[in-house]
């Protein structure tokens, strides 16, 4: 059984992939699907076992879970959702199968656990630090001792409404870390952008700005039915996020819109005729 967290963990499972031959992944997030269809292309049995009703439903609506598990299983994956794993089963520390709390058994010889991960704030609680879900931070990296700051995974940003928001991605270490690192230097840069992040599974590129929660309505921009389109999301009329497949033009454009705070109509950004781009000038 490995975990993915590290460097290291990547090289181990790279290695144990060219040996296995049943690789069974309990969780159907980013991670668990990435080595998903490395793991098919490299001609392996695959089954990916998800507790929630579809993929990837902690950070994408229905319409692109929905997406993920037709090209998942087009590509030979078997994808069993409402999966609780209870038991590992095996003997001499070898994992033979993965048992299902329906009594069902999976065949196993590698098995990998993306099931998300558990801030590390022990040492920012024992320091008496506000901790909740994560070490809390300001727009700038600052805890609630301000000559104390923390950045990316382990870090819950306190938005403008009182509300708090743990990222975790690339971006968002990076960007919150410059504005830590300036907050330690007395100055003042908050991090505002749009969120943004990616995933590569087979080929398509899946490329998201902003975030969904809460959106109203959403519309699609090109054949929803192929591995080329994006969906863009209005909340009361105004665009909070785009998710874009292979469609790197309508990612940049939107960070764009969103950092800006300019937003297409509904109409307008499904109009692939109409450059929303265009509203920037």
């Amino acid at each position: 059984m490995r975990g993915l967290r590290s460097l290291d963990d990547a090289k181990a499972i790279a290695a144990a992939l060219e040996t296995a031959q049943n690789v069974v992944i309990i969780g159907g997030g980013f991670i668990g699907l990435e080595v998903a269809a490395v793991a098919r292309k490299k001609g392996k049995q695959v089954t990916v076992l998800e507790a929630a009703d579809r993929l990837m439903a902690r950070v994408v609506p229905s319409l692109i879970s929905q997406f993920y598990l037709d090209l998942h299983t087009s590509h030979g994956v078997e994808v069993v959702l409402g999966a609780m794993a209870s038991e590992l089963v095996g003997k001499g520390g070898h994992i033979s199968a993965v048992r299902t709390n329906d009594g069902r058994e999976f065949a196993a010889d590698l098995l990998l656990v993306g099931i998300g991960i558990v801030p590390n704030a022990e040492l920012a609680e024992a320091a008496g630090l506000e901790v909740n879900g994560g070490i809390v931070v300001d727009a700038c990296g600052r805890t609630s001792d301000p000559a104390i700051v923390a950045a990316g995974d382990c870090a819950v940003r306190r938005l403008d409404d009182g509300s708090l928001r743990r990222l975790e991605s690339v971006q968002n270490a990076l960007e919150q870390g410059k504005s830590a690192a300036t907050a330690l230097l007395g100055r003042e840069r908050p991090f505002n952008a749009a969120p943004w992040f990616w995933s590569d599974q087979y080929d398509v590129k899946l490329q998201m700005a902003g975030l969904t929660a809460g959106f109203d309505r959403v519309v699609t921009r090109g054949d929803a039915t192929s591995s080329k389109f994006s969906a863009y999301y209005f909340k009361a009329g105004k665009l909070i996020a785009i998710d874009s497949l292979n469609q790197p033009g309508d990612h940049m454009s939107g960070r764009k819109l969103l950092d800006k705070g300019v937003s297409p109509t509904p109409e307008q950004a499904a109009d692939t005729t109409f450059d929303p781009g265009s509203l920037l000038v």
